[in-house]
């Protein structure tokens, strides 16, 4: 089973699957929080969603990190719409470390980082995992690593063209 195939809902609660959410497209799957000091990269995640139509970009919100995503779905989806014009999807609110981790960042966790060749929990908010149309882990940058980073936006580049 690909990791496209793992149900997810959407921040509204719809029941989904990541395929459905990346649309048969290589995507950047995101981990992200609205109370962080890098938040500001929903701005540079958005401007990469609508600059390369043939990728996605998939924000997972997640309050496992100093509890900085405590907002309901509600508070999160006006949230990243009003601040930072957010139009990419965003699933339900879910973990992405321990006991509880969705089956997705169980896959995407065996991927190593591009720095440190580290695999393992995530780290922080704002980790990156760039997949291709079938799901395959193709490169996972760090928390600090800027969506608009040129080793990002190559590595994009190289699947998307």
């Amino acid at each position: 089973m690909s990791i496209l195939d793992a149900s997810i809902a959407r921040l509204d609660g719809t029941p989904s699957t990541l395929g459905e959410l990346t649309g048969g497209r290589p995507a950047l799957l995101v981990n992200v929080a609205s109370k962080c000091g890098l938040t500001p990269q929903y701005a540079g995640l958005e401007r990469i969603a609508e600059s390369q139509p043939g990728l996605a970009v998939v924000g997972f919100p997640c309050n496992q990190f100093m509890g900085q995503e405590p907002g309901t779905s509600e508070e999160i989806a006006e949230f990243c719409s009003a601040t930072y014009g957010v139009t990419f999807p965003l699933s339900e609110k879910i973990e992405v470390n321990g006991e509880g981790r969705h089956a997705i960042y169980d896959e995407l966790t065996r991927a190593p980082e591009a720095e440190t060749g580290q695999a393992g929990d995530i780290t922080w908010n704002f980790e990156k995992f760039l997949v291709d149309a079938d799901g395959t882990v193709v490169q996972r940058f760090g928390p600090r690593t800027e969506p608009e980073d040129p080793r990002v936006l190559k590595a994009i580049a190289s699947l998307v063209g």
